[in-house]
């Protein structure tokens, strides 16, 4: 090894180590405020622990989900507004825990940038334990990476991982639904994380608008529409599951409701979605508008203002309605589970 004046270091490079252990600290105090039940050591470990209690489980499941923000991103970037895509990042992964019945335990993420600046990743860091404070969730631990030459100085990366538990006997998988139940939709917050390189050739290269344009039809700027955070369903689902017979849960992300509401349905089923059954945003009128994008598209890239889909028994739909609206949630009954022809092919329509 040479000990020349001239020698090289790692921050020469572009990785400052130091930066990286003050952050880590930042870290550990944000972390610190999420729920910690079961949390074993502090963030700084070579990975997180956490200890499982098995009291009120007789054969406890776990569930895991990963997942990333996507080019909203790109919005971030833009707006220099970063304490919101970590409630993206979270809710992308404990949405999906959740559908499954389960309790999201613990969160993980995984932040990478061209250059670690202190300030927006602690911003970021704010937003991801905002999330996992919504989720009932704690956050024990992640890698931040600095990477110069594969991201732009200004620009980064988001992944998350979320682990819940379940007990056996209450995993939700549509196994049980059939034919004669109802469903009920949930308000999405917006676009949530889904379809946003589209979004951004509409708004940006056919309409040639500014990420500070105002738009009437929204009542604020185009970029502070197209930030709203993903909305986070958990303690929601949690508490119908808990009380009501809820038979399937279906996260509305990438695909739409097309796509997604296939994942649960048993062979025997499709559903008839009744049109005009929930109030759509503005967002996504003008996006259509806008794109001159088919009716097909907008169903399979965008939730259209639904975010979480139950399926219930007629019985008890009025009672969900009822406790959704004491949690502050907007639910609609848009549609009922119907017996499936074997002759088509098209587990959903439309009325």
């Amino acid at each position: 090894m040479t000990d020349s004046k001239d020698s090289l270091t790692y921050a020469d490079a572009g990785v400052d180590i130091d930066k990286a252990g003050e952050f880590v600290k930042a870290i550990k105090k944000i972390a610190g405020k999420t729920p910690r039940t079961g949390v074993m050591g502090e963030i700084g470990g070579f990975g997180g622990l956490y200890s499982l209690n098995m009291a009120d489980y007789d054969n406890p499941v776990l569930v895991s989900s990963t997942d990333g923000v996507g080019t909203k991103l790109k919005i971030a970037f833009m707006m220099d507004k970063h304490d919101t895509v970590g409630i993206d990042l979270v809710a992308m992964c404990v949405n999906d825990v959740a559908v499954q019945g389960a309790k999201p335990l613990f969160f993980l993420d995984y932040l990478a940038m061209g250059e670690l600046k202190t300030e927006i990743a602690t911003k970021i860091v704010e937003g991801i334990a905002e999330g996992c404070r919504l989720a009932q969730c704690a956050l024990i631990g992640g890698e931040t990476a600095e990477m110069p030459g594969l991201y732009n100085p200004n620009e980064y990366d988001l992944a998350g991982f979320a682990v819940g538990i379940v007990d056996n006997d209450r995993i939700v998988d549509g196994s049980e639904i059939k034919v004669g139940h109802s469903l009920v939709g949930l308000a999405s917050s917006g676009l949530h994380s889904n379809g946003y390189s589209l979004v951004r050739k509409i708004c940006f290269d056919v309409l040639k608008l500014k990420i500070d344009s105002y738009i009437p039809e929204f009542g604020k700027t185009l970029g502070e529409e197209l930030i709203t955070p993903t909305k986070i369903y958990t303690e929601t689902i949690l508490r119908l599951v808990k009380d009501f017979p809820i038979y399937g849960l279906a996260h509305i992300t990438g695909g739409g409701i097309d796509e997604n509401l296939v994942r649960i349905l048993p062979s025997a089923c499709s559903v008839e979605i009744q049109k005009g059954s929930w109030a759509i945003p503005p967002v996504f009128k003008f996006l259509q508008d806008a794109g001159n994008i088919k009716d097909a598209e907008m169903w399979r890239t965008f939730n259209n203002g639904i975010g979480l889909i139950i399926v219930v028994p007629d019985e008890v739909v009025q009672d969900v309605l009822e406790r959704v609206a004491g949690m502050n949630e907007r639910a609609y009954v848009i549609g009922e589970v119907v017996h499936h022809r074997k002759s088509v092919t098209k587990r959903i329509s439309w009325k």
